[in-house]
């Protein structure tokens, strides 16, 4: 039973995306209740009660908030560049994803075990830009362009003294 997951590409197919899973599911549920204590944190500094509803202490708040994403309606406005549209949030999605390939989460554990990670982390996120062009690209005005330009100038600026 092992030799099939090491020996055939299926198997080994089987592993990274076991591992894919293993990695990205985790996160995003600490995501979810990241989100969770800045509601809360903000609800304090405002003084209102923020998230009680959803589950005890309102938990599940969160969770809520992704299925009445999922269900709700797509808006496209008129005008826009459709294929762009809707490839611009999968771009930036993707590249913030794809960064976590090269972190080791335990010995044996990385997807892409590569001598040059750190570097690997700096182009990927440097690439992160382009989703942010192509959402301002997509509306078809100047003013979101210029916009989306104006703040991948501003990403493009940090990125110096970040890496």
């Amino acid at each position: 039973m092992i030799d099939f997951f090491t020996n055939t590409y299926l198997g080994m197919l089987l592993v990274i995306v076991g591992q894919v899973l293993l990695i990205v599911v985790p996160l995003l549920v600490a995501l979810a209740f990241l989100m969770y204590a800045d509601r809360k944190i903000w609800a304090a500094v405002q003084m209102r009660k923020g998230p009680n509803i959803v589950g005890v202490f309102g938990l599940l708040q969160s969770f809520a908030d992704f299925i009445k994403y999922i269900v709700k309606e797509v808006v496209i406005p008129a005008g826009v560049d459709r294929p762009v549209y809707f490839l611009a949030p999968m771009v930036s999605l993707v590249m913030a994803l794809i960064a976590w390939a090269v972190v080791p989460f335990d010995d044996g554990w990385v997807l892409a075990d590569i001598n040059v990670a750190i570097l690997y982390i700096f182009a990927v996120s440097s690439l992160e830009v382009y989703g942010v062009i192509m959402g301002g690209w997509a509306s078809n005005s100047k003013y979101p362009f210029l916009g989306s330009l104006r703040s991948a100038a501003q990403m493009i600026s940090y990125e110096v003294s970040m890496g």
